[in-house]
């Protein structure tokens, strides 16, 4: 299969007319021939990669079934996300292992994302800033449940979240940071003790902005001490209602390619509106947000990850950083970069082929173009 005339994504955020040429399922490194197919300067990017959203189409990780895991993975490629790692929420051990055994023994479908990994999001999180987090299942770090939990998974958690403050979670860190990538989230954690964390080995902070201390001249907090410690990659969320546009553009300013841009979406997304329930809360969808019945605290999203990139370009995000932050930086993030998040040759044939206002002409995942 052979494109030309395409502004084709390049590794440094730029884009360069010219073509594509698919080998089986991966990116070939030959050149397109005068009888490829002319794209009339459409848009080539890679396929999104999202690590941090709990579910789509009516259904979460959370349920734990096969099913359930198709149902999300089938909506994410048909969207443009084609390597997804959804999100748990804090559960009892029980559940949360019945998850990861859900996840371990489920096989991709040829015309869904690919599950790339598990995210565990909870149950190591700060009371105080819980968010929609279930706090009857909040427990204090421990990396002896992390790794009975990473067993049942079967190596699939690459990313875990922790809130640095809590007792026994900088020891965690230093523990793990080895074996898996840790999430700083859910925190009310100073400068100084996040400072700590990221020097033990954490590497990612959680919903960049949502349930964490501001950012203050006096009181930096967790923001402060992610810009200071520059291997450290921040997730974001542009969906319109988590992160104001003018806290969007200051955040690409002052982490320019550092940016990981997340959905956070749970099942409304893809659904209609009404009430849904996350761990055990419940949640009603309305208008653009999901919010746990208090009308005021945010639940997740109901945007899929390129409703966020296409967000954050209308905010004033340039498209290849964009782009960017919402497949390069997040394969890389998850360790899955060698064949995901870019369009060189040797890589997976995921690519999307976009109009000039950005609407998806077509998905192509592993080399095949799907409806």
């Amino acid at each position: 299969m052979e494109f030309k005339n395409l502004r084709v994504y390049q590794p440094d955020g730029t884009f360069r007319t010219g073509g594509l040429t698919i080998s089986g399922d991966r990116i070939a490194a030959a050149q397109s021939s005068a009888d490829a197919c002319d794209m009339d300067g459409l848009y080539a990017i890679p396929g999104l990669v999202d690590i941090h959203f709990h579910g789509c189409a009516g259904h979460d990780l959370c349920e734990g079934t096969h099913a359930a895991l198709a149902a999300m993975a089938r909506y994410q490629a048909e969207h443009g996300i084609c390597a997804i790692c959804p999100a748990t929420v804090a559960l009892p051990e029980e559940e949360l292992c019945s998850i990861m055994e859900a996840a371990a023994s489920y096989e991709t479908g040829r015309r869904d994302a690919a599950l790339a990994g598990v995210n565990l999001e909870g149950p190591f999180l700060a009371e105080s800033r819980r968010g929609a987090q279930n706090g009857a299942y909040l427990q204090k770090p421990d990396a002896a449940l992390f790794r009975r939990l990473q067993e049942k998974a079967q190596g699939l958690i690459r990313l875990c979240e922790i809130a640095p403050e809590l007792p026994g979670a900088l020891d965690m860190i230093s523990e793990l940071s080895g074996e898996v990538r840790l999430s700083l989230a859910h925190t009310d954690a100073d400068y100084d003790t996040a400072c700590e964390a990221f020097r033990r080995g954490a590497r990612q902070v959680t919903h960049l902005f949502n349930a964490m201390a501001p950012m203050t001249h006096r009181e930096p907090g967790l923001i402060g001490a992610a810009l200071d410690h520059d291997r450290v990659g921040v997730e974001l969320i542009t969906d319109g209602a988590h992160v104001h546009p003018a806290a969007v553009r200051a955040a690409f300013r002052l982490f320019e390619n550092r940016i990981i841009l997340v959905s956070d979406s749970m099942s409304a997304t893809g659904a209609a509106d009404g009430r849904y329930t996350l761990g055990g809360i419940e949640i009603t969808a309305e208008n653009g947000r999901a919010t746990v019945n208090n009308g005021h605290t945010l639940a997740g999203s109901v945007a899929d990850l390129f409703d966020c990139m296409r967000g954050a370009v209308g905010m004033g995000v340039p498209l290849g950083q964009a782009v960017r932050s919402a497949a390069t930086n997040p394969a890389r993030a998850i360790g899955i970069q060698y064949d995901y998040g870019s369009l060189e040759p040797g890589k997976l044939a995921n690519i999307l082929l976009l109009d000039e206002d950005l609407n998806i002409n077509a998905v192509i995942l592993r080399g095949q173009i799907i409806d």
